[in-house]
């Protein structure tokens, strides 16, 4: 009789140690399964906090906290799934797999994303026309309205050319504008073609305006010439820059195809930790498992 109750007692100890650690690994599992969340989470906020970034900084940044919490989400997968093997949960390891092919989608169309949004391409742009491409248009302004008639009978005909070759330039600096937020290349080119008819109406008038003018404005006709090219060279940049449309198209991706991959991510995940949730101690012998 004592050697059945030491193997009784023994039986009962071993019971406890398996239950305890069963608790243990269900645990840790639970706290995997919400871990997975927040990182993933953390991850795909940094991501679009990349795409709306006013920096090349900034962008880069991001991207980098988006990859870190990226790895975090490979280490937690790697860490739950042998606690799920070893609690024998089948339905489980078959949520988390399915996030891990859902994953793997995300992270595809996730690296496009991060990749346009470091470049930062229209950002670049639009800084070129607020700044090199606003301050050569001043000065051609500047230039242009310095001219002095050489006849009283030409004053008018002198400001009206002037007035109409800065007009035109203008046009063009605020068409730049809408290039930089087009989405696509057949409003671009369009734009593109404004820009070329006013660049062309610029030019004509200032060569119409030497015969006009007195001999001082002649130097001030050249360094308008001088503005005006490099006011198309900024221009050109500009449109360069824009046609890459990085920002754009990483906004668009945000919005609109990751959406489509972020949510069955994280249903899988909810799914995963609401089924851990179901799992307890069943007459205070062992957590449900299959």
């Amino acid at each position: 009789m004592r050697r059945v109750a030491i193997v009784i007692i023994a039986a009962g100890v071993t019971a406890c140690g398996d239950v305890n650690a069963a608790l243990e690994r269900l645990s840790e599992a639970r706290h995997l399964s919400d871990d997975l969340l927040v990182e993933f989470t953390k991850a795909s906020d940094a991501t679009n906090r990349a795409v709306m970034a006013d920096t090349d900084a900034a962008s880069v940044a991001f991207a980098q906290e988006s990859a870190l919490a990226k790895e975090a989400v490979h280490k937690d997968v790697a860490s739950l799934r042998p606690l799920l093997a070893a609690l024998r949960y089948t339905d489980e390891t078959r949520l988390l797999d399915t996030f891990g092919q859902q994953f793997v989608a995300y992270e595809t169309l996730d690296r496009r994303i991060l990749d346009l949004a470091v470049e930062n391409t229209n950002l670049k742009a639009q800084r070129l026309s607020f700044g090199a491409a606003q301050a050569a248009a001043d000065a051609f302004e500047q230039a242009v309205d310095g001219v002095t008639p050489a006849n009283a009978r030409d004053v008018w005909r002198v400001k009206a050319g002037g007035a109409t070759a800065v007009s035109a330039l203008r046009e063009i600096e605020v068409l730049q504008g809408p290039h930089i937020a087009a989405a696509d290349d057949a409003s671009m080119a369009r734009l593109e073609t404004r820009m070329k008819a006013q660049e062309t109406i610029v030019r004509t008038t200032l060569a119409g305006l030497p015969p006009l003018v007195d001999a001082p404005s002649h130097t001030r006709l050249a360094a308008a010439t001088d503005a005006l090219n490099h006011f198309m060279d900024v221009n050109a940049q500009i449109v360069a820059l824009s046609r890459q449309n990085t920002n754009v198209r990483s906004l668009a991706l945000s919005l609109d195809e990751k959406r489509k991959v972020v949510g069955p991510c994280e249903d899988s995940l909810r799914a995963l930790r609401t089924a851990l949730d179901k799992h307890g101690f069943r007459g205070g012998l062992h957590p449900g498992g299959r």
